[in-house]
């Protein structure tokens, strides 16, 4: 207890040198959390705009689907499976949905498209069609008979609400698939892959299309907490055995885990660089702090004070002086995070078409995951000890003379 006054006393007997120290570490920690708050927003915003509005958190689907993508390795959906889904307690929501491919043609030109067969309530928790309508409406039911097409498929067809949009394909077990529909809304998504090439047909519809009743292809799923996937899909292959298989985002969407690990290595990379300049910041104040004690170092060595025990003096007062700095670092972080998380950094003219072109959104949302202000808080932290030890071998070959006549 004793050392624990007498080293938080020494640290305020020149509060100069001790704020110069802490503002130190505070800078150090609100730079790294800002930073990695900035790029995990980024990894954060790309699985949102793939996985949350697309492939889900994780797919139930016929065990050949993953491997050979085709309506005749569909599922027979059957109200057993979805009651199953449904009364999980980490499943949100469930959605069965049917996935293909067809020839969309207008009055003039055709173009290969993407055909997706929705459940008109489920789908607005996954791709949120219905928000994404700008002229027209959404679908009413699952038997409507109409479509709903990207903005970017309606221009290069030429063709609008009211018009009709002719699909040809090939439906389950090689029926011929061909219908006529009317365009009831026009859809414009973020992502120009997207934009170009969706069309969107009520369940039913669907399903007489392809002339596969009673199928899917998929079961989406959307988790309470999208950190659980790899549990859940323990969890549903335990209860489902080989009837199904159960596959999570990283396995649906394997480029886009490659693409967020190749970002991670040069983040990382930018992280070490800013870790050796506030590295080296810290090291300068404990320099400075270190050679206007000296003469205090040399006189306390004189009249007999054990080198062990101004080592737990000096071990005590950095711990002190590293904590309150980071401790503050993180305080001052939140609000920064969170304001760009509430207003995001919105890019416009060449830099929002060349983030486009990667498949992204043009803005930046900061995450405010507390595990960053704890990751670098900690990282900090131990940069700041380590150098701290510094003092502690100055002390060791210390003579007292040579620092009492300097």
């Amino acid at each position: 207890m004793l050392y624990l006054k007498l080293a938080w006393r020494n640290i305020w007997r020149n509060k100069r040198r001790t704020l110069i120290t802490m503002a130190s570490v505070v800078m150090a920690v609100l730079l790294s959390s800002v930073m990695s708050s900035m790029q995990q927003g980024q990894y954060d915003q790309m699985i949102d705009n793939t996985v949350g509005s697309f492939s889900g958190h994780l797919q139930v689907q016929h065990p050949e689907y993953f491997e050979e993508s085709t309506l005749d390795n569909s599922l027979e959906i059957n109200e057993e499976l979805i009651s199953k889904l449904n009364d999980h307690p980490k499943i949100q929501h469930v959605i069965p949905r049917i996935d293909s491919y067809a020839l969309a043609a207008g009055d003039v030109r055709s173009k290969a498209a993407m055909v997706i067969g929705i459940d008109v309530e489920n789908a607005t928790h996954l791709s949120e069609p219905d928000k994404k309508i700008v002229e027209g409406n959404y679908f009413k039911s699952s038997s409507e008979d109409g479509v709903l097409i990207a903005e970017g498929l309606g221009e290069s067809l030429s063709i609008g609400v009211g018009d009709t949009l002719v699909l040809l394909g090939q439906g389950f077990r090689g029926m011929s698939a061909a219908a006529a529909y009317p365009v009831t809304g026009v859809m414009k998504f973020g992502l120009p892959q997207m934009n170009n090439n969706m069309v969107y047909l009520p369940m039913g519809s669907a399903r007489d299309f392809y002339a596969a009743y009673d199928r899917v292809t998929s079961i989406v799923l959307l988790l309470y907490n999208p950190k659980e996937v790899h549990t859940v899909v323990r969890e549903l292959k335990a209860e489902f055995g080989e009837e199904y298989a159960v596959l999570g985002w990283q396995t649906l969407v394997p480029e886009l885990v490659q693409a967020i690990e190749a970002d991670r290595g040069s983040a990382l990379i930018l992280l070490l660089i800013l870790y050796m300049i506030v590295g080296f910041g810290i090291f300068g104040t404990i320099l400075m702090m270190t050679a206007e004690r000296k003469f205090e170092f040399g006189v306390m060595i004189a009249i007999g004070t054990g080198r062990m025990r101004m080592a737990i003096m000096l071990i005590l007062e950095m711990v002190f002086i590293t904590f309150m700095g980071t401790a503050l670092g993180m305080l001052f972080s939140l609000p920064v995070m969170y304001y760009f998380n509430f207003n995001p950094l919105e890019f416009s003219g060449e830099a929002a078409l060349a983030i486009e072109e990667y498949g992204m959104e043009p803005f930046v949302q900061f995450s405010t995951d507390p595990a960053i202000l704890i990751q670098q808080g900690t990282i900090i932290l131990i940069i700041t000890l380590i150098i701290g030890l510094y003092p502690l071998l100055h002390m060791r070959k210390l003579k007292p003379v040579e620092a009492m006549r300097h």
